[in-house]
């Protein structure tokens, strides 16, 4: 057998989700979202600790920075993946950040997309946002590609930048200007 003929195809990808909507995040959803929060593959991509309590989230959603738009993808109920656009004040009222992720069972099924989507419809289409930032470790190449497919650019590196599972890990800064 050759080399050639030891590499394995990778699986095909499962099918896209139907079934979800994107709505609103509320108080009501921290229960949800702390579930979300506590999976493995969801908080490894984030800054986010282990063991987040849901009064930990309740408060993030009961007080929210001014203008901060906070958005979920529900499925019946069980909160799939989140996405926060933050939009800035002051000479960087142009600029928003965005932050997200997508429960670990529904990875790689267009949530991610569809939470992209209406991010960057709100940015553009009602918040007249020219910029939009975000930061992703350098070893989540999913997530990357899909920020490339919507625009995003890497304008930096940012060495050691977090610290997670025992060690430091680089991030890139990453942007989307309007065109």
């Amino acid at each position: 057998m050759t080399s050639s003929e030891e590499i394995k195809e990778k699986p095909p990808r499962a099918e896209r989700l139907d079934g979800y909507v994107i709505r609103s995040s509320t108080p009501d959803d921290a229960a949800a979202i702390t579930v979300l929060a506590n999976l493995p593959g969801y908080r490894y991509g984030t800054l986010r600790l282990p063991y987040q309590t849901v009064a930990e989230t309740r408060q993030y959603l009961e007080n929210p920075a001014p203008s901060t738009k906070k958005l979920v993808a529900d499925m019946d109920g069980v909160i799939i993946g989140d996405i926060f656009l933050g939009p800035l004040q002051g000479r960087r009222r142009h600029v928003g950040t965005i932050g997200m992720g997508v429960h670990d069972d529904f990875v790689g099924r267009g949530v991610g997309s569809a939470l992209m989507k209406a991010a960057i419809d709100l940015a553009d289409n009602w918040l007249n946002l020219h910029r939009l930032e975000l930061d992703v470790f350098t070893d989540n190449h999913d997530a990357i590609r899909l920020y490339e497919r919507y625009g995003f650019v890497i304008e930096g590196h940012l060495r050691d930048d977090a610290f997670r599972d025992g060690h430091y890990v680089d991030a890139y800064a990453m942007a989307r200007l309007r065109t």
